[in-house]
């Protein structure tokens, strides 16, 4: 058995190799610890020129005490092949996070929400149109190219027991607001919820609309037939909302972060600079672009809206991204001081495949400066500027604004999460290393072998 220690060697050598390579890439994967699912919402059933608007109660949900680091959606059918957003425009989907009361049921399936009742408590964003926009993400057709990841090491923090009150659960809705455009008379008016495609006369609750009411998301509510070309037939076809969560456990080297939806038509003001008006903030959601005089020159139409607001708490921005309808043109974000903020264009699409519908906004550019790069004192006044082209009339559109603001932190944390690549960069050196030994284990077998046959011994 002469050739025991070298096999050995050899062995042993080999087993180690494959073991440090095996826990350095267990490492990896508990430093970067990204989990993924993907879930479907209720199945909604939609026929040429109909509409649904519904809020799903409960809906699947990762859970624990965790960090969101991404979160995206998209309409697809019963085979889960993706939906052009001219067969079915989707208006917008929103997930907002509340709190309900244990042992209390409630039905999955609502035209509406009430945050009146005493068993629902909402958890809301941090500001500042909570009562009217109190989601946590929310988007429309920009939905598949549009950005939404949270950057390293910064995380949107749920599940914290803490802050469920006592006797209650954390829970998620679902709004997801949609329009089959198959066959439409006028596509885009459809779109911006025109009344008169719609005969609309009155509100979802049975109340007669404003005379200056021409288009809007009161024309095109649940169950609203919008106008089809004289004899177009269409099937019906059940349809369903995917969306994917990205997320992390939670430990203290996330960053947590605070998410405000500005609004362009928020009628805030600061308490005592007007009279009649108080510090509270009365958000409309949309408005309408009026189409510019016909002697002006195509360039020169542009609706340009802007709106003053202050945010309680400041900090650094680590990301921004504008929500607006067809016609627009980008938004911008401005500090006091008059520097830019953030700045997010539309991406129009040129073609039928899915993702790329001509006509239709199809993505909005986004921002993520670097950490500490751009700040947002407390108290400070922003500006919201929304801008759209107004070659045409449009109805009901949206000037929101999404940011991701986190406190100042004065140094890295040696423990906080780094992206993947770097893990890797650090991964690299300890390979090497183990290569090395490797290498040294063989010429150390072989001198052996070699001594050991010099001294009369024989391998086998």
């Amino acid at each position: 058995m002469a050739h025991c220690p070298l096999a050995w060697l050899l062995s042993v050598s080999i087993l180690l190799l494959v073991i440090s390579v095996q826990n350095s890439q267990a490492r990896l994967r508990d430093k970067n610890g990204e989990k993924s699912a993907v879930f479907l919402s209720p199945e909604f059933v939609l026929e040429p020129g109909s509409v649904v608007n519904r809020y799903y109660h409960n809906i699947d949900f990762p859970r624990g005490h965790i960090a969101i680091k991404n979160f995206n959606a998209e309409v697809v059918d019963e085979a889960g092949n993706p939906v052009p957003l001219y067969e079915t425009y989707l208006h917008h989907w929103i997930v907002v996070r509340y709190y309900q009361r244990k042992g209390v049921e409630m039905s999955k399936d609502n035209t509406d929400v009430d945050f009146n009742n005493s068993d629902i408590i909402t958890a809301g964003n941090n500001g500042l149109c909570n009562r009217s926009l109190p989601q946590h993400w929310g988007l429309g057709s920009e939905t598949r190219k549009t950005a939404t990841h949270v950057p390293d090491p910064f995380g949107i923090e749920v599940g914290n027991q803490a802050e469920i009150p006592d006797g209650y659960e954390e829970i998620w809705f679902l709004n997801v607001h949609a329009i089959d455009t198959r066959g439409t008379e006028d596509w885009l008016g459809c779109t911006e919820c025109r009344c008169d495609l719609y005969n609309a006369t009155t509100d979802d609750n049975g109340r007669p609309l404003r005379p200056d009411y021409v288009g809007g998301m009161t024309c095109c509510h649940h169950d609203k037939q919008c106008r089809l070309r004289e004899g177009f037939e269409g099937a019906k076809r059940s349809l369903y909302l995917r969306y994917t969560v990205k997320w992390v456990d939670w430990d203290n080297s996330i960053v947590p972060v605070n998410i405000y939806v500005l609004d362009v038509t928020d009628k805030w003001k600061r308490s005592g600079e007007t009279t009649g008006l108080s510090g509270k903030h009365d958000c409309q959601i949309e408005y309408d672009i009026k189409a510019c005089s016909t002697g002006m020159a195509k360039d020169g139409c542009t609706d340009t809206k802007r709106v003053s607001l202050s945010l309680p708490t400041g900090g650094d921005v680590i990301y921004g991204v504008a929500h607006q309808h067809t016609g627009g043109i980008g938004s911008i974000l401005y500090g006091e001081d008059g520097r830019v903020i953030c700045t997010s264009i539309p991406t129009y699409g040129e073609g039928k495949e899915t993702g790329n519908e001509a006509g239709y906004i199809v993505g909005m550019s986004t921002c993520y400066p670097q950490p500490g790069s751009v700040k947002i004192s407390d108290g400070e006044t922003l500006i919201l500027e929304s801008n759209y082209s107004s070659t045409q009339t449009h109805t009901g559109v949206m000037g929101l604004f999404y940011i991701l603001v986190a406190a100042p932190s004065p140094k890295p944390s040696p423990d906080i999460h780094a992206p993947f690549e770097v893990h890797e960069k650090r991964a690299i050196p300890n390979f090497v290393w183990l290569v090395a030994l490797f290498g040294m284990a063989i010429a150390i077998a072989v001198y052996i072998q070699r001594n050991r046959r010099g001294n009369g011994y024989q391998s086998v």
